[in-house]
């Protein structure tokens, strides 16, 4: 892959050149030069990535012209503007990737090998290939449904053993990425929502972020107004064609129930509904479970999973089982500090905390979906994690 190294600072081209020479893959041509000073960006053949540091809004007003003239060519942004409306206008400019400045070496390397993998053409598995759909939906606000489902996928993904797609369709107030990663993604669900026509393998995938080996998030949108750009409609078609390109597809649901969230249970095999053991949750448990009957889901398709449990609670639970009439839930013990410090650090718990009882527990739950890839070994006390028999 060719590559035009655009910046100011000579020390960043020379680092940023250096560690990008370890890839074979790339071939790097450094240019010290503000963007808008720049007279001759193509002598000669033209780049398939331009990385450029932007340090004035000239210089960003130089891209934006750039990118409309040549909008074949890829580009990675390093600035110290990460606004919303900024993201949203590099985005709009063609923009695959913004890097926050400073950007260390390391940080650029893994950001062009990213935009490496997108180039490849997007592998769209076997007409026989059928991918799960996991759908967790909240209860009530609160109930760390986010946390479940993010690192859910991340123990799917298996260091990059399987390909696992985590759909964040909390659509105004959904931040399911930033339990896994500190990358701010450029795309979202209600981006590909208005290019549906245009939807393919290719912009789907061009349209997520992996956050980590195998792990690709569609984020939700930063501006809460966007939720109203996605339709139920939409909803299906970027569910059936994830189907098609990933092992699992995780859906974060959210709280809220509405024509695009029921369309996205609808698409789901398997639903989890998270709710803790207090009244509050234990109310709208019950709600939601009757929504789950008006619409005909079958038992089976519906897991319940008690969150924060902790033995000596005021209500058990068999007064679960009793309330919402059913015979099994999962239980995911309480581990504040563990959990704290994943979601503070945007790092999953897996890797934070791997002794942790939180990460034990959710490890269970991920081995009880799919079995471990080869050369893993089961964690071997699935028995404490599910109370009582399936449905």
């Amino acid at each position: 892959m060719k590559i035009k190294l655009i910046t100011p600072d000579p020390f960043n081209a020379e680092a940023w050149t250096d560690v990008l020479r370890v890839e074979p893959a790339f071939d790097v041509t450094p240019i010290v030069c503000a963007l808008r000073d720049v007279k001759v960006i193509f002598n000669g053949s033209r780049p398939d990535l331009v990385l450029v540091e932007t340090a004035t809004p000239q210089d960003f007003e130089a891209l934006e012209a750039l990118a409309n003239a040549h909008p074949e060519i890829d580009y990675v942004l390093v600035g110290n503007e990460l606004s919303p409306e900024f993201l949203l206008r590099a985005m709009r400019a063609g923009v695959r990737e913004v890097l926050p400045s400073p950007a260390a070496p390391e940080a650029v390397l893994a950001a062009l090998r990213r935009q490496l993998r997108k180039r490849a053409p997007a592998t769209v598995l076997p007409a026989t290939h059928h991918a799960e759909v996991l759908a967790l939906v909240s209860c009530k606000g609160g109930s760390g449904a986010t946390f479940i489902a993010a690192n859910l996928a991340h123990l799917l993904a298996a260091g990059g053993q399987r390909q696992v797609a985590l759909i964040d369709m909390n659509l105004q107030f959904g931040d399911a990425a930033l339990f896994v990663s500190s990358q701010t993604p450029v795309s979202n669900v209600a981006d590909v929502a208005r290019n549906i026509n245009r939807l393919d393998a290719d912009l789907l995938r061009s349209s997520m972020t992996e956050v980590a080996p195998g792990l690709w998030v569609l984020a939700a949108p930063d501006d809460p107004a966007q939720a109203t750009d996605v339709t139920p409609q939409h909803v299906r078609q970027i569910v059936e064609l994830a189907r098609e390109m990933f092992d699992f597809v995780i859906i974060d649901v959210g709280r809220s129930l509405s024509s695009v969230t029921l369309q996205a249970l609808d698409l789901a095999d398997r639903v989890y509904a998270v709710l803790q053991l207090t009244l509050p949750f234990i109310r709208d448990g019950k709600r939601l479970r009757n929504v789950f009957r008006s619409l005909d889901y079958p038992a089976h398709k519906i897991q319940w999973i008690v969150n924060r449990y902790q033995k000596g609670s005021q209500f058990t639970i068999d007064d679960l089982k009793k309330t919402l009439a059913i015979n099994q839930v999962i239980t995911l013990p309480n581990h504040y500090e563990a959990v704290a410090a994943s979601v503070n650090q945007g790092v999953p718990v897996e890797r934070i905390a791997p002794n942790s009882t939180i990460a034990r527990s959710l490890r269970e739950l991920a081995e009880n979906i799919a079995p471990p890839p080869l050369g893993q070994a089961r964690t071997g006390w699935l028995s404490g994690l599910f109370h009582g028999a399936p449905q």
